[in-house]
């Protein structure tokens, strides 16, 4: 793969934007990679393992001259990193972020990117439940979707994007921003709510000690609270700001729920197994499609090069 982009700065250093740097390090997609992030600690943690070419101290000196430009921040702080940065943005740069939720950010970044830079947002569809600059792995986006939602940005510079994310490893789709914001409240915001809400359930359920929830947590359990354990931030913000498809999935998946509670309460067997058969082959579907295997442990100390 050759260079895509000479300079790419990344604002914020976490999972994804750790992943990215050194994604881009192994396609060689750009000739440099400067990262910022706001804690002085997480720079001192990427300065020490070696995430980015330049680790510096200010947003404002990560985007000079810089071609593309990754916010990689939680999304109720787009806002403001795009009115910080906007008057330093190379005229021609391209700015892009990582965020799961769309339209929100497109109210929140648009109005500061200034004449002459490019918006366009993506959300690559990967990620554990790991955070920090540490967690960061060059196989995160192997074979895993990219959605670019270009909302009427020029064309040829999401072409260049689309082929940058190429390179990290992901099968990319372009999306209207209505049709992302619900799809994502389907396939990844609704099952964190619930894996949260089951760990309070099994908190709340006193006559089963902590001790004991954990002590006695069965592939099932464990398995399926894992996602639990993400970022709170990150999803607090999500859910603050995807409202209108979060409660309509939300609502929805209610339906269903009791639906099953009823089946359960009057011995309808015959709809529990139709139910299960159904929902069984829908997940034989996401096997064979090759997304339900987990990211490769390898790599999370942040030390891939």
């Amino acid at each position: 793969m050759s260079v895509i982009y000479d300079r790419v700065a990344l604002i914020g250093l976490g999972l994804v934007a750790s992943s990215m740097y050194w994604a881009i390090k192994r396609a060689g997609l750009a000739n440099e990679v400067v990262g910022f992030a706001r804690s002085e600690e997480t720079r001192a943690t990427a300065r020490e393992i070696g995430l980015c070419d330049r680790v510096v101290d200010s947003a404002a000196e990560a985007v000079q001259g810089a071609d593309l430009v990754v916010l990689c921040v939680p999304i109720g702080a787009m806002g403001a990193v795009a009115k910080d940065i906007a008057p330093h943005l190379k005229p021609g740069a391209t700015v892009s972020d990582v965020g799961s939720v769309k339209q929100s950010v497109i109210d929140a970044v648009g109005p500061h990117i200034p004449d002459g830079v490019h918006f366009v947002p993506t959300h690559p569809m990967a990620g554990t439940e790991q955070s920090g600059p540490r967690s960061g792995f060059a196989e995160l986006f192997d074979n895993r979707w990219c959605l670019i939602v270009p909302h009427g940005a020029d064309e040829a510079a999401t072409a260049r994007l689309e082929e940058f994310w190429h390179g990290l490893g992901s099968n990319t789709e372009r999306m209207e921003v209505s049709h992302h914001d619900l799809l994502c409240a389907v396939v990844s915001h609704i099952p964190h709510l619930i894996a949260y809400t089951m760990v309070g359930v099994a908190d709340d359920f006193r006559r089963v000690s902590d001790k004991e929830v954990v002590k006695f947590s069965a592939g099932g359990f464990r398995d399926f609270t894992r996602i639990a354990a993400s970022d709170p931030t990150m999803w607090r913000d999500v859910f603050m700001t995807n409202k209108e498809a979060t409660l309509e999935v939300l609502g929805r998946f209610t339906e269903e729920l009791f639906a099953l509670q009823r089946a359960i309460r009057t011995g309808d067997g015959d709809h529990l197994h139709a139910y299960f058969t159904r929902t069984r082959a829908i997940r034989r579907g996401i096997v064979e499609a090759g997304q339900d295997t987990d990211a490769p442990d390898f790599g999370r100390s942040g030390a891939r090069k």
